[in-house]
């Protein structure tokens, strides 16, 4: 009965309102109090019920406690020396005095506390910077003297339970005892962040992991030499580079060199896993080491770019990048299995990277099946700490990582923590504690490491990788080092960082520390030491000498899931475009038909949408009235009986936010969700759309990175509005319209933006048509404002049917959607049809050769102008639609205006001069009149006068101005065109 006397008698004096508070909850969910208490109190048992109800005045059945803030919990009072137990203080019959219950119980819950404070707080004095410089100050919570410990009580035996075990090797510690294992544990070179995780599962486990990890001897002498093998090469690499190219910048890993052994950990722990794909995204420091070290580029090809040679061979087109800023892939074995590890390319742009790299890996998942556990494929996320810190596209990346439609079962995010950016300081930096602050927005662990210890270096990255693979959550390894030179190899960073310098200058290798520790162990003699760091030198002066007449002789561009694809040829001026037939057969349109127009009898579609889908039943018997989400709709159902499968995302894209689409009916009695176009047939693909978080970059790159590991798969992102996508703006510039010229990379990616002026006022008019047409170039992307549902279904058809891949931008209406003349005849997308890149007059008009005038126009504004042009029963001017813009169809655009030989040539846009395509067509189309032999020489344009904004906010303005230029296009009432 001692225990329980022990025990019970805490819940008396101070500790009872704290106690009680805490025993409540253990009461109502065991999981929901510190470990460290459990076994406390599961010794009360019955008796102690009574006991807690007679201390606390409460009834103790499970119910919901209101937690006092910890600042406002009565602090345990010390303990006194005349109250701590003596021999022999007890009762008759070996029952202890009272005293000695009061404070034995006493002992252990203030010690508990503390340890618990340890567990949460005791990376504050963890011993982190490699530099010494970052020196810790003691924390109030961290100190054995705000528990009541003195000096006087760290020898006496503290009975701690069996939950410290694992910590302490045993149920009863001295306080000195205690205070070696966990500020060994939560105070060395290793600093954990967990206490914010609300899973008491992971908490656990990491707890667990930490506490029993005895990191330093874990390793025997060959796991240590071959850590020294991988910092040997790490080093070795960027001191040769170092050494052969004085003042080239490469951005090299020095000072962070254990990234190198960390990512191989990683790779090597999720091998052993099933992991059978990894993709990696990093910055550009470090890229060569990691490109040579983990993805294995020969160090040959990497010292003939440094050369000035290029990356591909001499028949393949395109600019390429800068050494730094490329990517490769490589199949290696580990633990006999096939393991597919690629870098994927990025630019300067900081993080731009990181959704690309996880869009990759859900594309990797589902191709393979993987769409349960999501274990097989994983991403491994490098950064600096400035950009962890600064760059919102983190965050944004992190916030999908849950997301039903954007989860990939974890990403390991590695932080090379050079503790500066460029030249500015972490104060300077960020504003909370750690550049990691941001993870714990998402519940990740944090694990931040000395990385002048590569043991624990190695350890934690170990465990990283094992939560990942246990819990498919994200989770950070911040690997605290320094830079050994500045932002590039030429920078002098003494003129902003002396004192960190001094200390850098004065500080031997990672690889020079633990070699000389691997040799004071006996891991390793000094000879051997030495001897394989010559043995890699000349290793890479083989690899230098080979460099001078090293050709690539193949891009890996067109391998794995790309196999089958070709390299377009780019389109020449003059050249007919030579559209691919993608019409469809009846019977499929029928069918995909028949799918879109019924819902099962058991579910309840609200009453709007079930009219909507009879009108779309309508449209199938007469085989009329196709509207535009109708022929969207049509594209992905014969897609996907074909085998192809479909991913649209954005912004409420399962209703669409003109509520056309309606691709996604929900049960109004349930929520129950039904898809019609995944109820076509036995064998067809299937289609996933999802709403998706409020995001345009992190998600826009996510999508991107999808349609780079699978070209097989219809992948479209839509923006709520067109100009929404300026938020994605470097997704645009440095992936869409330049990946594939840059770095060899192709993407069949499709962009939805709405456009077309309404009268809803500067963001809900323009999806800043000229800015994609501005990147255009190389035919690296195709940008489309169509007008009828037929050429948008053969446009997205398209997009799998060509053996090559490229980007589509689409202006997407948005009064279109439902306008009575913007509608196709199923007939259109039959058989023997396929994109019309110009329309010409379909209209009744005068003869050809009594046309006066000739109106090129694209996307909504030719309703408008239709619309007017048989109002005023203007017959003498005809309207030619320009579908695609880019590429550029002159081609097709001269055959339409031959007829017209002798008409005025007008451009007519809705949006500002300065905007819109005229700056882009004006000489484009003076060329294809040119060629004809057009009397006119120059078109003349017609719409908005330029303007700093993109439209008016006001309507009255809005209907004067789009009146003016339609009647000025159509040459109405003297006006001036």
């Amino acid at each position: 009965m001692a225990g329980i006397d022990i025990l019970a008698s805490a819940f008396s004096g101070g500790n009872a309102a704290y106690l009680a508070d805490l025993y409540a909850r253990w009461v109502e969910d065991p999981d929901s109090v510190d470990p460290s208490y459990v076994d406390l109190f599961a010794a009360l048992g019955e008796e102690g019920l009574a006991i807690a109800k007679d201390a606390s005045g409460a009834s103790w059945a499970p119910r919901h406690f209101e937690v006092e803030p910890a600042a406002a919990r009565p602090m345990p009072a010390p303990v006194k020396d005349d109250a701590a137990p003596k021999p022999g203080d007890a009762k008759a019959g070996g029952t202890p005095s009272a005293e000695a219950v009061r404070a034995a119980a006493d002992d252990s819950l203030r010690a508990m506390q503390m340890i618990r404070a340890y567990r949460v707080r005791g990376h504050l004095e963890a011993r982190l910077d490699p530099l010494g410089l970052q020196i810790p100050k003691q924390h109030a919570d961290l100190n054995p003297a705000t528990y009541g410990f003195g000096p006087d009580d760290f020898d006496r035996p503290i009975y701690l339970g069996h939950a410290m075990s694992n910590l302490l090797g045993g149920e009863t510690a001295t306080m000195r005892e205690v205070l070696a294992a966990i500020r060994h544990t939560y105070c060395g070179p290793v600093g954990v962040e967990f206490a914010h995780v609300q899973d008491p599962a992971q908490r656990d486990w990491i707890q667990e992991r930490i506490e029993g990890g005895r990191w330093r001897d874990m390793y025997s002498a060959e796991q240590k030499n071959e850590i020294l093998r991988q910092l040997t090469e790490a080093e070795g690499f960027e001191a040769f580079c170092q050494k052969r190219y004085v003042g080239t910048k490469r951005f090299g890993l020095e000072g962070g060199e254990v990234a190198i052994p960390a990512l191989q950990a990683i790779i090597d722990e999720a091998a052993h896993d099933g992991v059978r794909s990894i993709t990696i995204g990093m910055p550009h420091r470090g890229r060569l080491n990691t490109l040579a070290n983990i993805v294995r580029k020969p160090y040959t090809a990497i010292f003939s770019e440094f050369g000035g040679a290029s990356f591909k061979p001499d028949d393949v087109q395109g600019s390429g990048d800068v050494k730094y800023h490329l990517g490769t892939s490589v199949d290696v074995e580990i633990a006999g299995h096939k393991v597919h590890i690629s870098l994927q390319p990025n630019p300067s742009h900081l993080e731009a990277v990181d959704p690309v790299v996880v869009g990759k890996v859900r594309a990797y998942q589902d191709m393979s099946g993987d769409t349960a556990t999501r274990r097989s494929a994983m991403g491994i996320l490098m950064h600096g700490d400035a950009a962890f810190a600064g760059q919102g596209l983190v965050y944004e990346t992190m916030a999908m990582s849950q997301l039903i439609g954007y989860r990939t079962g974890g990403t390991i995010h590695l932080i090379v923590n050079n503790q500066i950016g460029f030249t500015t300081v972490s104060a300077h930096a960020y504003s909370g504690m750690y550049c990691t602050d941001i993870a714990k927005a998402v519940q990740s662990p944090i694990l931040h490491v000395n990385g002048d210890e590569p043991e624990a270096v190695v350890f934690c990255a170990r465990l990283c990788t094992e939560f990942r693979q246990r819990f498919a959550t994200d989770i950070v390894l911040d690997i605290v080092c320094y830079r050994r030179y500045g932002h590039n190899e030429s920078d002098e960073p003494a003129f902003t960082q002396p004192t960190m310098y001094k200390a850098i200058r004065a500080r031997p290798t990672s690889r020079t520390l633990y070699a000389e520790r691997l040799v004071r162990e006996g891991a390793i003699s000094a000879e051997d030491a030495a001897a394989q760091w010559e043995a890699f030198q000349a290793k890479l002066e083989d690899s230098f000498k080979a460099a001078k007449s090293y050709r690539p002789n193949k891009a890996d561009w067109l391998e794995g899931s790309w196999s089958g694809m070709k390299q377009p040829l780019v389109h020449q001026p003059g050249e007919n475009g030579h559209e691919e037939l993608t019409g469809v057969s009846r019977d499929v349109l029928d069918e995909v038909g028949q799918a879109l127009s019924l819902v099962p009898a058991d579910f309840d579609a609200n009453p709007k949408i079930v009219r909507q889908i009879e009108a779309k039943g309508a449209m199938f018997a007469s085989g009329q009235g196709i509207d535009w989400a109708t022929g969207e709709a049509l594209a992905f159902g014969s897609l996907m009986v074909e085998g192809h499968r479909v991913r649209l995302s954005g912004e409420d894209c399962q209703r669409g936010t003109f509520s056309h689409r309606h691709a996604v009916l929900i049960d109004q009695s349930n929520q129950n969700e039904y898809v019609p176009l995944n109820n076509i047939g036995p064998d067809q693909a299937g289609i996933e759309i999802y709403n998706s978080l409020l995001s345009e970059f992190g998600v826009l790159g996510f999508e991107y990175g999808y349609s780079l590991a699978d070209p097989r798969t219809l992948v479209l992102w839509e923006a709520q509005f067109g100009d929404f996508a300026n938020g994605a703006q470097v997704i645009i510039d440095q992936f869409i319209a330049s990946g594939e010229t840059k770095w060899l990379r192709m993407s069949g990616l499709v962009m939805l933006l709405p456009h077309g002026y309404e009268g809803q006022g500067p963001e809900h008019s323009s999806a800043r048509l000229e800015r994609y047409l501005q990147l255009c170039a190389e035919d690296n992307m195709h940008v489309c404002n169509v007008t009828t549902p037929a050429n948008y279904f053969h446009a997205l058809r398209r997009q799998l049917k060509r053996n090559y891949r490229k980007p589509l931008i689409m202006m997407t209406p948005k009064s279109l959607l439902r306008h009575k003349l913007a509608v196709s005849a199923v007939a259109d997308m039959a058989d023997g049809t396929h994109f019309l890149p110009v329309i010409g007059e379909t209209d009744t008009i005068a003869a050809p050769e009594q046309v006066t005038r000739v109106v090129i126009c694209s996307g909504k504004v030719y309703y408008d102008l239709l619309a007017e042009r048989r109002e005023q029963k203007a017959d003498t001017v005809a309207l030619l639609r320009l579908e695609q813009i880019y590429p550029f169809s002159d081609y097709e655009l001269g055959e339409a205006l031959k007829p017209y030989a002798n008409a005025k040539v007008i451009w007519c846009q809705e949006e500002p001069e300065n905007m819109g395509s005229w700056s882009f067509l004006d000489r484009r189309i003076e060329a294809v009149l040119a060629a004809i032999g057009h009397k006119s020489t120059r078109p003349v344009y017609v719409g908005r006068r330029g303007a700093a904004s993109p439209a008016t906010g006001l309507a009255r303005t809005h209907a004067s101005e789009q009146a003016a230029l339609v009647r000025e296009a159509l040459g109405l009432d003297g006006a001036s065109a």
